[in-house]
This record gives C-alpha cells, sequence and structure tokens, in this order.
C-alpha cells in the first residue's frame, strides 16, 4: 500500500514521507490472526498504522465478557489518543482478527518539531487531527446502532450505514456473527434468529459476510 494513500499522509509526497518515517522512529511488525498487538492496561507512544490484514479493538469486563468496538483496516490507524496521553492506560485491546502487518509512529514526534526542523510535521499533526476526529464520529455511530432496543432496529442502523457508505445495497461487513453481536450488544443466538426472520419477511439476503437490503422494513 502507499502510505500517501492514508488519512494520516495525506497530501505528502513520497520523498516527504520517508524523511518523515525516519523522524518517527518508524517500526514495523508482523502479527499471527489471533495475537494480541495491544493490550488492556498497557501504555503506548505509538499510533498504530494497519499495512495489511485488519486489527479488532475490543474491551472486556472482570466477568470476561468481551464487547466489540470496532476495526481497523489497511491504511486506518489505532491507539492515536492513548499515544498523545503519556502514560495513560489503554481501556481496550487491540488484536489481529487475520494475519496483520502494522507499522508503528511514535507519536510525540509528531506533536513536537524534530531536530530536522522537518517542514511536513504540521501537516502530518493536522491530519493526526483529521483521524481523530473521525475515529470521534465512528464512535457516535456505535452509539447510534446500539441505541434502539429492539436487535432489528440495531442491525437495520448498521446496515443502513453500510449500504450509504458502500453506495449500494449489496455490501461486505468486517465481522463474523459473534463480532457482529458483540459490536451491536447482543446476543448472538438471537441476533442469528432475528436475522433469519429479516430475510423471511423479505428485507435481507445474506451469505456469509456479503449483506443485501431488498426493501425497507419495519424496526
Amino acid at each position: 500500500m502507499n502510505l500517501s494513500d492514508t488519512r494520516l499522509f495525506q497530501g505528502l509526497e513520497e520523498q516527504e514521507i520517508a524523511s518523515l518515517l525516519d523522524c518517527l522512529k518508524a517500526a514495523k511488525r508482523c502479527y499471527k490472526k489471533g495475537e494480541v498487538i495491544l493490550s488492556e492496561g498497557s501504555a503506548t507512544e505509538n499510533v498504530g498504522l494497519v499495512l495489511s490484514g485488519m486489527a479488532m479493538i475490543s474491551c472486556s469486563d472482570i466477568w470476561g465478557n468481551s464487547s466489540i468496538l470496532g476495526h481497523v483496516a489497511p491504511g486506518s490507524v489505532f491507539a492515536e489518543v492513548y499515544a498523545c496521553i503519556p502514560g495513560q492506560p489503554l481501556l481496550v485491546s487491540v488484536s489481529a482478527a487475520e494475519d496483520t502487518t502494522v507499522l508503528f509512529l511514535n507519536v510525540g514526534r509528531v506533536l513536537t518539531t524534530c531536530t530536522n526542523a522537518c517542514p511536513f510535521h504540521a501537516r502530518l499533526a493536522r491530519n493526526l487531527l483529521a483521524v481523530c476526529a473521525y475515529k470521534s464520529l465512528q464512535l457516535s455511530q456505535r452509539i447510534q446502532h446500539t441505541s434502539s432496543k429492539s436487535i432489528r432496529g440495531r442491525l437495520m442502523s448498521y446496515f443502513s450505514e453500510c449500504a450509504k457508505g458502500s453506495k449500494s445495497s449489496s455490501f461486505l461487513i468486517p465481522y463474523n456473527r459473534q463480532q457482529l453481536a458483540d459490536y451491536l450488544g447482543v446476543d448472538r443466538s438471537a441476533m442469528c434468529h432475528e436475522l433469519s426472520k429479516m430475510r423471511k419477511d423479505g428485507m435481507i439476503e445474506y451469505e456469509k459476510n456479503r449483506i443485501l437490503l431488498k426493501i425497507c422494513g419495519s424496526m
């Protein structure tokens, strides 16, 4: 992937990015499916940029119940808020949903002028702010999806967003059934039962992660 195509490095030339990577002590790491990238309770000074694969962000309560908060696709970043607050323990865990490659960048060097006085830091700092704002929007969207009291309402809210984002009534979702249930805060069995009812009612069709919205139905 070209780093210039990512939100974090948007507007920067390849030569400028190469200079920045040296300033930011960039380090590439590879993770196997299921491997923990950052654990809850740890602290980090680095922003993680997913180069390939998929990272999943989750949190667990003291009883071991897990909740999916979101996913990080190639070109997107994670831990940017925690990296901006030195010593702040993570309230979430980040793990590899599949074999995943991550580029870590020292955020402290994004927010302060380096000894080389790179002229590209200001642009990168603006991009980082935009990334944080986008993540805040994603959190607001999840709150919206989980505001309905019914499982059908939560599913249709999420599917509606996916359809708008893909500009098509047919789209792929990044979650398996358990992950989707965790993301929407519902029981997996009850959700799968509701999906079957929605298909029977002619509202949707689905095969694995491919969803097709057929008609607008009651929530």
